[in-house]
């Protein structure tokens, strides 16, 4: 009887195995194990380990592994593997895999590989590469059954033995015309026990979800997560079924649409690459991320010349720099909190930019909460660190007449720097989606660099006005 075997322990195990170049022994433990497994252990492998392995295995085996491995290994095994090989491998993967690591290849790699692919699989990636990739076209899979709305269910159990998809998505299927207009699905289990003799239309579920060829893949992720579907059905504007988007294919797109959002919210530019940290290089991290950094610093200036503007106030009360990054600091987290939940409800569909004076109003009365009890607690520590001003310097120190104004000067100005920080927050993420663009490009670094401007000009104003009448200034 077999016994369950840690992941961990097992590529433990594969790696002894591979330094000792028993690949005999090492295929018939990967064997056993699941594919995703074993291709993220070839994922990290020598590219010459890893191409003696798969050639262990069988075609169909091959494809599968294939799959599962890290994009720039794919591409490395193209110089290794001959290409009628590799065409064998091509026709027994999932068609939008194949046309995603088609569309990979150079021109001249391409050229190379066509003669030996079948007219099948030539066919299906012309027209799978004609959708772009942020579209349900551009994710879709061909693997799919179509049965005949007046076959029965004997011939349909045969149709689906005949046309069984190579990743196995037959857990729907699909009834359609003679135009292939979709006309509703069956479910497997319900095929199975029907009686072969009873039409298909029987066991029709004629209401179902379906989208649209050119539908934004992230609308369909959505539409799959949301009704909890298996696959979805993509349909043209003729209304033919022209392909299914999966299960795991709609986790793909969230993964993906997550980190970019993720990516360019902390001020990095996101790229297609699907390399981990460790597998993309020092420089292609730095183009990600230097853009944002240049842009952020010019816009940084605003905040310099403020600084320089009240110069003066610093250097006659000096003690107003003790408290510059209460100020900032409150008003960076509170920008960056209100623009993460903003940017995640019209992410998610839950706000319309129609709702825009609900979004302010509501993100108004927590900035007001948030202002009263952060105001309070400032005045607290004011009073309480200028109370010690002895032990933090006596240049520093305030008279006890001016202690109490400073404390009420900086309460007022994080007050109104939350408010302020909060409203920032919630209308940058909107603007940028009135323009037409992703509103996670309301970055967090760029809303904390805006929000410090902000915060000294509010904090020096106060302080000029509010203690330029006493004996403080």
């Amino acid at each position: 009887m077999s016994r369950p075997i840690d992941s961990k322990k097992r590529s433990e195990q594969w790696q002894e195995l591979l330094k000792k170049k028993q690949y005999s022994s090492l295929y018939t433990y990967m064997k056993e194990a699941p594919p995703v497994e074993v291709g993220d252990f070839l994922s990290y492998q020598p590219l010459k380990d890893c191409a003696a392995i798969i050639e262990l295995f069988s075609i169909e085996e091959q494809a599968s592994l294939f799959e599962h491995l890290q994009e720039n290994q794919q591409l490395a095994l193209y110089t290794l593997i001959p290409k009628r090989v590799l065409a064998d491998i091509f026709a027994n993967m999932s068609s939008d895999i194949r046309v995603d690591f088609y569309q990979k290849l150079s021109n001249n790699q391409k050229i190379e590989l066509l003669p030996f692919l079948s007219r099948a699989v030539k066919q299906d990636m012309i027209t799978l590469s004609i959708y772009p990739r942020e579209t349900a076209g551009g994710i879709m899979s061909t693997d799919f059954v179509a049965l005949r709305h007046d076959s029965t269910v004997g011939e349909a159990l045969e149709q689906m033995r005949k046309d069984a998809p190579s990743n196995k998505m037959i857990y729907y299927l699909y009834v359609v015309n003679h135009e292939m207009e979709i006309m509703g699905f069956v479910k497997l289990r319900e095929l199975v026990t029907a009686s072969p003799s009873a039409p298909i239309t029987d066991i029709l579920h004629d209401t179902f979800i379906f989208s649209e060829v050119r539908e934004d893949r992230e609308s369909v992720a959505r539409k799959i997560e949301k009704y909890d579907l298996v696959a979805l059905p993509v349909l043209n504007s003729n209304g033919q079924l022209v392909g299914i988007v999966s299960y795991d294919d709609a986790m793909d797109v969230i993964r993906v649409e997550q980190t970019e959002d993720m990516e360019r919210f902390m001020g990095i530019v996101p790229d297609e690459s699907k390399d981990d940290y460790l597998q993309t290089s020092s420089f292609q991290h730095f183009k990600k991320r230097i853009s944002w950094l240049i842009g952020l610093f010019f816009l940084s200036f605003f905040a310099s010349f403020i600084m320089h503007k009240y110069e003066s106030l610093l250097s006659t009360l000096g003690v107003l720099a003790l408290y510059l990054t209460t100020i900032n600091d409150a008003g960076g987290n509170a920008g960056s909190q209100t623009a993460t939940v903003v940017i995640r409800a019209l992410s998610l569909g839950q706000v319309k930019l129609k709702d825009w004076l609900r979004i302010v109003i509501k993100e108004c009365k927590v900035a007001l909460m948030f202002a009263l009890l952060l105001s309070l607690l400032a005045f607290v520590k004011v009073v309480f660190f200028a109370s010690l001003g002895e032990f933090l310097g006596r240049h520093l120190a305030l008279p006890k007449e001016g202690m109490l104004q400073l404390a009420f000067v900086v309460a007022i100005a994080l007050s109104i720097q939350v408010v302020v920080s909060t409203l920032i927050g919630a209308g940058l993420p909107m603007f940028i989606t009135w323009l037409g663009k992703d509103p996670a490009l309301a970055a967090s670094p760029a809303i904390t660099t805006i929000v410090d401007s902000t915060g000294l000009f509010i904090y020096f104003n106060i302080a000029l006005k509010l203690l330029s009448s006493t004996a403080v200034l």
